[in-house]
């Protein structure tokens, strides 16, 4: 077995959160696997790791976080080497607040000693990589773009949390704040050749489920799944978070959605804020492109 490089990214707001770290490690020495490992510093030196790993060779890559930690790393990698969509295998232990992307492939954040498992077992698939395209580059991402209220509630609930240092309460407080927020954009779109503009409450473009609110995405059928939230009043909001968490927003009535394999072009989003793979992506800037790369990152499922 070749030597991996990992990277371990601590879980914000949980006590004790080395001890997880303890189990992941004695299970990979239980297992004989040979692994050279750094912990992140931050969210800055995630992105920083994953390039320096690619550079120095490393050919299988695991993160042991969540879902912004594995973007970060991913983007560093391909960042370092024109060749790592085919040379690097990346791998990920679900330790974040957000794994949604994980839970894709039945990797439970519970049962980190079955995740270590899995990645042993190294069965490899090759995955669609999703592109947000700017003037001033390209942003990778496995799971969803949002824009609109999405990226705000990532955006209040970090603000939060510096407050009530407690993921859950920042959690709760991020939902209260939101329904005092500017919750319409103007924005116009371009999906199927076909000009989408008005007020938009949110805009998700899945390459995965997309924290549920494209639940019929996957990431290898090369397509993008694309879901537009406009126009809700606080009951219609409040119905729209109980057929998220239940998976039929799609049944919304101010729910519209759309699946294509061609670009998709972002004219205006307003003040809008934007997400990927639920981190706040402050750079973001209209006018923009989303498109999805079929099978084109090599990834270990179960």
């Amino acid at each position: 077995m070749e030597r991996w490089g990992i990277i371990y990214s601590p879980k914000s707001g949980v006590l004790h959160t080395h001890k997880r770290w303890e189990k992941i490690r004695r299970r990979l020495n239980e297992r004989e696997v040979e692994y050279d490992f750094v912990q992140s510093e931050g969210k800055g030196s995630e992105e920083r790791l994953g390039k320096m790993l690619a550079q120095n060779g490393y050919k299988t890559i695991i993160v042991v976080g969540g879902d912004g930690a594995l973007n970060r790393v991913i983007n560093g990698a391909l960042s370092a080497s024109p060749d790592a969509h085919e040379n690097i295998v990346f791998g990920v232990i679900p330790n974040g607040h957000g794994n949604d992307y994980a839970r894709f492939w039945d990797m439970d954040e519970d049962d980190p000693l079955k995740a270590v498992d899995v990645l042993i077992r190294r069965r490899i698939r090759r995955v669609d990589l999703g592109v947000l395209h700017q003037e001033n580059g390209e942003r990778y991402f496995l799971n969803c773009v949002n824009v609109g209220v999405a990226a705000s509630i990532v955006n209040i609930k970090h603000k939060t949390y510096r407050f009530w240092g407690l993921s859950s309460l920042s959690y709760l407080s991020s939902f209260f704040l939101m329904l005092f927020h500017r919750m319409e954009h103007e924005s116009r779109f371009i999906v199927n050749h076909e000009t989408l503009e008005g007020s938009f409450m949110n805009i998700c473009i899945g390459n995965a489920r997309g924290y549920g609110l494209t639940p019929n995405a996957v990431p290898y059928n090369g397509m993008l799944d694309v879901t537009t939230v406009s126009h809700p009043a606080i009951s219609q909001l409040l119905a729209g978070m109980y057929m998220l968490v239940t998976g039929r927003i799609l049944g919304h009535r101010n729910v519209r959605p759309y699946r294509t394999r061609q670009r998709i072009t972002i004219e205006n989003i307003g003040s809008a804020c934007v997400s990927l793979d639920g981190q706040v992506f402050p750079e973001a800037a209209a006018p923009m492109q989303v498109s999805v790369q079929q099978e084109r990152l090599n990834f270990i499922i179960p």
